[in-house]
């Protein structure tokens, strides 16, 4: 016998600690399994920054027109949110669009319709959603705000909705943590 104890009783204790300590052990691989393979359909919001201009127009447009807007994205749903503001248009705003899926400099049809000051300077706003197969496009820079005026029916200023923010995946951390409790749990015993 490698250890010699005083009683059965402290021989059974330590016995228990180490079946403990085995217990917690697989459990957390059992969590790390978990987490690794079975990954639920949990939504990401996506954030851009939109810079609108002329020069983004499909043919550039000489306007001292320009414009800004966030835009927000949740990549299960499809749900968009725009909203922005624009200034010195040479003429009235008369419309305004996500327009998608194409690549700068293409034009592409209206993939749902944003709500705007009718005026050369002021505000954007709406939300949409993106069918579920165009998501990927949508993540790859496909869509884009276009602001229609009196001077240019077909788009004054345009801007490409890219550079998405990207956030941290929730899955690492439940990863991580798993990992985490596996080592303390090894080192109990």
């Amino acid at each position: 016998m490698k250890w010699a104890f005083r009683t059965r009783a402290a021989a059974r204790l330590m016995m228990d600690k180490q079946r403990i300590g085995l217990s917690f052990f697989f459990l957390a691989l059992i969590l790390l399994a978990i987490s690794a393979t079975a990954v639920p359909a949990q939504a990401t919001v996506w954030n851009a920054l939109v810079l609108l201009d002329g020069l983004q127009e499909t043919p550039p447009v000489a306007t001292p027109g320009s414009g800004s807007g966030a835009v927000s994205f949740d990549d299960v749903s499809g749900a968009m949110t725009v909203s922005g503001s624009f200034a010195d248009l040479i003429g009235t705003a008369n419309n305004a669009h996500v327009h998608g899926y194409a690549a700068a400099g293409t034009p592409a049809g209206v993939v749902f319709g944003l709500a705007f000051t009718p005026s050369t300077a002021g505000t954007f706003s709406g939300n949409g959603i993106i069918p579920a197969a165009r998501i990927a496009d949508v993540l790859n820079g496909l869509t884009y705000i276009n602001l229609h005026s009196t001077f240019r029916p077909g788009g004054e200023i345009r801007g490409q909705i890219v550079d998405f923010s990207v956030p941290e995946p929730a899955s690492l951390a439940l990863v991580g943590a798993s990992l985490a409790f596996a080592v303390l749990a090894r080192r109990r015993h």
